[in-house]
């Protein structure tokens, strides 16, 4: 006789039986979670749907995640105007929270070119809402310790653990100024409510349109930190002409709302190009951790795209001649 694969094959999951037996509890009703995606981190989401009424339940392992953030955070968009899902019922100590359903598709499927000017127009205009009324009161701050960490993850886990390089000597010694360079530059910026992720794979298709979502990690800090991040994409990228034609809309509207903006372009663009520069360098190194500390290699093939932005950096800021040196040597060493 032959087993029963459809049984014998399926990997147990207590915390998924125990958020459906959460969920069925407070609706009253006995429902089973469909998946609805999963990040990075160990935050996991199902969708329910229940007598007509579709809810999205977050999954987040109180050892690996801490949901306050997300609900303090939720509540500082939400009263500032941003659409945010809201929390329907929460549960801290099992790590479980259900949330109002921010509709099924990402801008990162849905942006094409036909509909980027648009709907990056109506991007700008929900950053400039969260940067202006958002408040930032207890918020971590975006500090000189916060960077040096961030920018550290590419020299321990994209050199030395992902290429094999020692990070000593002549290398060391750039990225220390590269780094001191850019860490200078983003404490000199004006501080406001940065969500830290605010791309296209954290907006949603809903109305009104953009929803906002994966914001928990929002810290006070720099004014730039958020468009650069919009429009300098980890999975999508755009030409560099159209990106300067959005960063200068950007930078009229915010003029416009009285944000704490330099006066000139030139000087936003370039606190923009430096600030782009950390993150990029950032995200190179989360990714390279991903890969071998969480075994998630797929964000790696991302990569390139980063080197490119940070050339393009390069190619008009001569203060970053050390990081050119850097990233030469990581192309003459494949």
């Amino acid at each position: 006789m032959q087993p029963d694969k459809s049984k014998s094959d399926v990997t147990p999951d207590p915390r998924k039986a125990d958020l459906d037996q959460w969920v069925s509890a407070y609706l009253g009703a006995q429902v089973v979670g469909e998946t609805a995606s999963a990040d990075a981190s160990f935050r996991r989401y199902f969708r329910y749907q229940h007598d007509g009424r579709s809810l999205v339940a977050m999954d987040a392992p109180p050892s690996h995640e801490d949901c306050r953030p997300f609900i303090d955070v939720a509540g500082r968009l939400d009263a500032a105007g941003v659409h945010v899902p809201k929390i329907v019922h929460q549960d801290l100590a099992q790590g479980f929270l259900l949330l109002t359903d921010m509709g099924t598709e990402t801008w990162l499927h849905a942006l094409n070119e036909a509909n980027a000017d648009r709907w990056y127009s109506a991007a700008i205009d929900t950053l400039i809402t969260q940067q202006q009324y958002a408040d930032v009161a207890g918020l971590p701050v975006y500090d000189e310790a916060l960077l040096q960490r961030e920018l550290e993850l590419f020299p321990q886990w994209y050199l030395f653990r992902h290429r094999e390089m020692v990070v000593t000597g002549e290398l060391r010694q750039r990225l220390d100024r590269v780094f001191d360079r850019l860490i200078d530059s983003a404490l000199a910026q004006p501080r406001v409510f940065v969500h830290r992720d605010y791309m296209p794979r954290n907006l949603m298709v809903s109305e009104p349109n953009p929803g906002v979502i994966d914001f928990q990690d929002a810290v006070a800090g720099p004014i730039t930190y958020d468009v650069i991040s919009l429009f300098k994409d980890a999975f999508l990228s755009w030409p560099e002409a159209r990106v300067l034609n959005w960063l200068r809309e950007y930078f009229d509207k915010a003029t416009a709302a009285g944000l704490p903006v330099p006066k000139d372009f030139d000087t936003f663009l370039r606190d923009c190009d430096l600030m782009g520069a950390q993150r990029h360098i950032k995200v190179i190194g989360i990714f390279a951790r991903i890969c071998h500390r969480d075994g998630k290699p797929k964000y790696l093939g991302d990569v390139p795209r980063f080197f490119a932005y940070l050339r393009t950096v390069i190619a008009r800021r001569p203060e970053l001649a050390d990081l050119q040196w850097v990233l030469d040597q990581l192309e003459d060493n494949p």
